[in-house]
């Protein structure tokens, strides 16, 4: 029986849109554990957990490495953790802090290279324009 606020990996793969094997692979090199597991041996996830996993989902486009990624949770979760010193957690937000500029840059060239496609497929559509018009009639 599930506890109150777990979901199987089904549903949590369901809700994040990630594989079963996506979410089992973060599990066994230590980004997502599961919260707790059935009686049955089934891995049970939180909203938590989901926050997690979409949180690394979102890290992907952005081309982040699995240690980058497993930097950047540990600092959340040391900076979520209310016994972590002043000292280390001014340490842990300025490394936070080069995470997002880091993101943010990786945002722009993103749209850099947007821009260049759409910029493309306006000139494909303008040739195709072109010679559909040139082209007899049937």
């Amino acid at each position: 029986m599930m506890g109150a606020g777990h979901m199987q990996i089904g549903e949590a793969a369901e809700r994040t849109g990630l594989s079963l094997r996506t979410i089992r692979y973060y599990g066994e090199v230590g980004l997502v554990e599961p919260s707790a597991r059935s009686a049955g041996g089934f891995r049970l996830y939180t909203e938590d957990d989901v926050e997690r996993l979409l949180l690394i989902k979102r890290m992907k486009p952005l081309d982040f490495s699995l240690e980058e990624t497993r930097d950047l949770l540990e600092i959340l979760d040391r900076l979520e953790d209310g016994r972590t010193p002043a000292a280390e957690r001014a340490a842990l937000a300025t490394r936070l802090d080069m995470f997002e500029e880091a993101a943010e840059a990786r945002c722009r060239a993103l749209r850099e290279q947007l821009d260049m496609a759409q910029e493309f497929a306006g000139r494909l559509r303008a040739q195709h324009d072109k010679y559909r018009a040139a082209a007899p009639e049937k």
